[in-house]
This record gives structure tokens, C-alpha cells and sequence, in this order.
């Protein structure tokens, strides 16, 4: 079974996909968004190539572990997600994922402007990890 994971943001979404097992999760890119529509498109491209059979969305939680006003946002997209390409979607806790992201790339050395452009795409892989480490 592979799954798609992605952290959705007002301005990019970051991409992830699992290896066929469900073991491990690879960054793929980040999508700067510019409407539903196109959200969706580029979307579909990664559910062709890696056949996907159901997506994992971060959802947003404050520390305290309550919802905020941008988890709505987040519960539309999956309804959409759903709506358009008949799969699942599972959501899982995204607090701190951004964070472990930062780490990760600032323990590679990786320099601020370059983090910037791919914070997105290992904050997907920390979720979608995450998300595999806890099935298995």
C-alpha cells in the first residue's frame, strides 16, 4: 500500500510518498499553490506515478493539543482530496513536525536559503513517517 503525505500550508503544500512496504517515507517536493484546481492536478500527477491507494494530511494541532480555526481549513482540503480522487484520507497530528524538519536540515548543514525551499517536503516526510511508525 503506498500513501501520499502531505502538510498543507496556505502557500505550498510539502509531498511525501511511501515505499510500496509502508516503512519508509521519501520527501518528493513541495507545490506552491495557486487554486483548488491546480492543488489538484499536481496532485494527481503523484497519485498516477506512484499509484497511491490513500493519503495522509498533517493536521494542524496547538501545543496544548486543542484545534485551531486552521484545522477546518485542513478537514475542507481532505474532503476535497477525497471528493477528487476516491481515496481515503487519513489525518495525523503535525505538532512539531516543522520542528524536526528545521533539525534535520540544520543538523545536514543545509543552508537557511535551501532550507526554506524544502522545509515543507521533510515536514511531509516527518508526518507521513511518523504516521508509518505507528501502524507497524
Amino acid at each position: 500500500m503506498r500513501l501520499l503525505g502531505l502538510d498543507v500550508g496556505q502557500k505550498t503544500i510539502g509531498v511525501a510518498v511511501s515505499d510500496p512496504m509502508g516503512w519508509t517515507a521519501q520527501g518528493v517536493t513541495v507545490i506552491r499553490r495557486a487554486s483548488k484546481e491546480k492543488d489538484m492536478v499536481a496532485l494527481q500527477a503523484f497519485v498516477d506515478q506512484y499509484k497511491i491507494d490513500k493519503f495522509v494530511v498533517g493536521l494542524p494541532r496547538r501545543t496544548d493539543g486543542s484545534y485551531g480555526p486552521e484545522t477546518d481549513k485542513i478537514y475542507d482540503f481532505g474532503s476535497e482530496l477525497e471528493r477528487e480522487f476516491e481515496l481515503p484520507v487519513e489525518y495525523w497530528d503535525e505538532r512539531f513536525s516543522t520542528v524536526a524538519a528545521e533539525r534535520i536540515l540544520l543538523e545536514g548543514d543545509v543552508s537557511r536559503a535551501k532550507r526554506r525551499q524544502v522545509i515543507d517536503k521533510v515536514a511531509a516526510t516527518v508526518i507521513l513517517q511518523a504516521y508509518l511508525d505507528r501502524k507497524r
